[in-house]
């Protein structure tokens, strides 16, 4: 009716040509609904809808941009939990890290120990490191500071590292490796190889000894006298260290933001915040409309992440450029997730949803030094790995691994070693018992019981859930560099 009372209306005297690319219709269909306008001015119901549209849209973009943040936060408050909630005080792994441990893709190979620093509460803080380690410090959105230990400027002989606090303008003393923070919270990882040449029995305890005996975490402030560095055993602990993916996510996130200065996010990330309640400084409150929002927008983004993890499309996390079989957690192997100076948003949600530690070194394959990884998360027909089912992974002849080989089994719930009733959920070259096969090579059983004769080969699943593996190499030689060698696909036994 609007359109021809226009029509019939006299031709305005100053009126030029509109093109139809810059007007609004009357009535438009969207995937998000109808629009509807008067000459151009939204009627109710679709102001409704777009503001709507809007804050959900924002929120999810809030929740997939702060996984990284959520993350190490998760790990701030896991730690803290176990009594790890001053800087001086250590959790350690001492037997290990076992499938009660809901933490990340943690391996049972090596042996842990972490810690967290609070700069505003303590000031620029020491971290006096063992010879022989290998760590990371990562800051509060979970970015690279520093490597510590064997890839640090220690190069593995220790030493002691200042870590200075966000626009920290006081003296600096002489001694130290200089590490300024742009956050207030910082996460202390540190790993302690065992030493191959003695058996697992005395490897164990010798790596935890190194590190209760020589690491001290403590204030500057305090160096003429620093408190006693804690070590809090955690092996065999239920130990929580995972992000949410509910509601409670943006309540952690503003918590989050209140202990760190402004200058942590850029504008625009704290704009989006600030959109949908999270500000510094201000209470988090959403009324009833907000609250239902966010929940639907962390329930998208929680189906995002997993979509990003379990099916990747950017090419770049395929270990294998021609099959989709094996995945790679750093995509291109580059730990700033950036291309052209543009971040590259996906790959950075699949790393920080399923993986910690942030660093270039970990993502940099020496041949016959550190370690390199890959991910099967689906069969060799593309499909989901089902617990009730038998799978079995071809393991070819003379694995290129300098120092040994494991293969670990997760949750896909909590990207966390798979609960069984086998303690470790490992199998590799350190195992006795595995079975090869004539020609050299090794198969792996996945199953809810072992099939008969592959005991030794076996890793338990459960019906009713998924799971993944990981392939990690210890010394990775330049067969698996160049990819001359590769593991095979996870096959249904049928």
């Amino acid at each position: 009716m609007a359109t021809q009372a226009r029509a019939q209306s006299p031709q305005p005297k100053m009126t030029t040509p509109i093109p139809e690319s810059i007007k609004a219709r009357e009535s438009v269909e969207t995937s998000i609904g109808t629009l509807e306008y008067f000459d151009g001015v939204p009627k109710p119901n679709t102001v409704e809808t777009v503001y709507d549209y809007l804050d959900t849209s924002r929120a999810v973009n809030v929740y997939l941009n702060s996984i990284p943040a959520l993350s190490v936060n998760a790990l701030r408050e896991g730690q803290a939990a176990m009594g790890a909630d001053a800087c001086h005080k250590i959790c350690i792994w001492d037997n290990l890290m076992d499938s009660k441990s809901i933490l990340l893709t943690g391996n049972t190979s090596t042996m842990y120990a972490v810690g967290f620093l609070d700069l505003v509460k303590d000031g620029p803080t020491v971290v006096d490191l063992p010879q022989g380690m290998l760590g990371i410090l990562d800051d509060m959105a979970f970015q690279y500071m520093v490597d510590l230990g064997v890839a640090g400027p220690d190069k593995g002989k220790g030493g002691k590292y200042l870590v200075l606090p966000p626009g920290y303008k006081g003296d600096v003393p002489e001694g130290y490796f200089v590490v300024p923070s742009k956050t207030s919270g910082v996460w202390v990882f540190m790993r302690g190889y065992l030493d191959k040449s003695m058996p697992i029995q005395e490897a164990v305890p010798a790596a935890s000894k190194n590190i209760r005996s020589t690491l001290k975490v403590y204030p500057l402030s305090t160096a003429d006298a620093p408190p006693a560095t804690e070590f809090i055993n955690v092996s065999g602990k239920d130990m929580h260290v995972i992000l949410p993916n509910d509601y409670s996510a943006f309540e952690k996130l503003h918590g989050l933001m209140q202990t760190e200065p402004e200058s942590y996010l850029g504008p625009e990330a704290r704009g989006m915040m600030a959109a949908i309640g999270i500000e510094k400084g201000k209470p988090f409150a959403p009324d009833a409309r907000m609250k239902k929002i966010l929940t639907d927008a962390a329930a998208i983004g929680n189906g995002a992440a997993r979509a990003i993890s379990y099916f990747p499309r950017d090419p770049g996390n395929l270990t294998y450029k021609d099959g989709d079989a094996w995945v790679t957690a750093f995509a291109d192997k580059d730990t700033s997730f950036t291309r052209n100076g543009a971040y590259r948003l996906e790959p950075r949600v699949l790393f920080h949803f399923g993986y910690i530690c942030v660093s270039p070194a970990m993502a940099m394959t020496v041949a016959g030094k550190g370690s390199d990884y890959s991910m099967g998360m689906l069969d060799s027909e593309g499909k989901v790995l089902d617990g009730s089912k038998t799978y079995r992974l071809r393991i070819p002849p003379n694995p290129p691994a300098k120092d040994f080989w494991a293969i670990t089994m997760y949750d896909t719930q909590t990207r966390s070693q798979l609960q069984t009733d086998q303690q470790f959920p490992t199998k590799g070259s350190q195992d006795e018992g595995i079975k090869t096969n004539a020609d050299g090579s090794m198969d792996i059983y996945f199953s809810p019981k072992a099939p008969a004769g592959q005991e030794g080969n076996w890793l338990q699943t459960i019906p009713g859930k998924s799971w993944f593996i990981a392939l990690r190499i210890y010394g990775p030689e330049q067969p698996w560099i160049d990819q001359t060698w590769r593991p095979g696909k996870i096959e249904l036994v049928k």
